[in-house]
């Protein structure tokens, strides 16, 4: 019997919840999907956990986004608004999220680091926004300038070209840099001291960090969908997972 693609496991207090499909970068494929789901769920109900630290298995890969062989085959457009959970956009989770980023995090990986409270990043990790490669769109990245400079916003989103963690430290995208043999250490020696703390004053403190950007991260959402759907509707958002499936250059045609 194969093992699930993601897995959920308590460690004094902490919740693990591992993508583990490594042969694959770990892509969102629906399986990863449908798994992330059941573990915030789950999180969310748990009562003997605290803290929720979210990583990849391997060292290749955090994760590497969609699976993009999958998104050819469905033809997928617009993703529904529960194609993942996403914190604080489709799903509320009250308690502490860590993310512990060991290797590439791009795309809908990127997505998944960027919406945790926390991110500790291995020294191979790598942040970027592939979506230009392939056609397809970003709106999930609509918060991005309230957590970097704006002109780091944009390098990632018209380069599509990836950072280093140490950068992604220097400006401002993750806490601490780590090397890869001490990140699940020093990532459940963060989460154990949060869930060391009193659980109301931690939770009241994440609510207000958010209720301070709540207006405008809220407003950009909406109409990030809207900027980014003829995107998704475009033949170019077919062309790109069709050329990777393929194994050649995407044939753009701007429409």
């Amino acid at each position: 019997m194969s093992s699930p693609p993601v897995r959920y496991e308590v460690d004094d207090g902490v919740a693990w919840v591992t993508l583990d499909r490594p042969e694959a970068a770990n892509a969102l494929s629906e399986a990863v999907r449908r798994g992330l789901w059941e573990a915030t769920r789950r999180f969310n109900d748990d009562r003997s956990a605290a803290v929720l630290v979210l990583t990849g298995s391997g060292e290749r890969a955090f994760c590497a986004g969609a699976d993009l062989k999958e998104m050819s085959s469905s033809g997928l457009e617009i993703p529904p608004p529960d194609f993942l959970p996403h914190f604080g956009r489709n799903v509320d989770v009250e308690k502490p999220t860590i993310a512990a980023v060991n290797g590439v995090a791009y795309a809908g990986g990127f997505l998944l680091a960027q919406m945790c409270d926390l991110c500790l990043a291995a020294e191979s990790a790598r942040f970027a926004i592939t979506e230009p490669k392939v056609g397809r769109g970003a709106p999930w990245a609509a918060p991005l300038p309230w957590l970097v400079p704006p002109r780091i916003a944009l390098e990632l989103l018209l380069t599509a070209e990836p950072i280093t963690a140490r950068r992604a430290y220097d400006v401002g995208l993750v806490n601490e840099v780590v090397a890869g043999v001490e990140l699940r250490a020093r990532a459940q020696e963060v989460a154990r001291r949060i869930a060391d703390n009193a659980p109301l004053s931690v939770r009241a403190g994440k609510r207000m960090v958010y209720a301070a950007a709540r207006a405008v991260r809220t407003a950009v959402f909406d109409e990030a969908e809207e900027i980014w759907a003829p995107v998704y509707r475009s033949g170019d958002a077919q062309e790109g997972p069709r050329a990777f499936t393929e194994k050649r250059p995407p044939r753009w045609e701007g429409r």
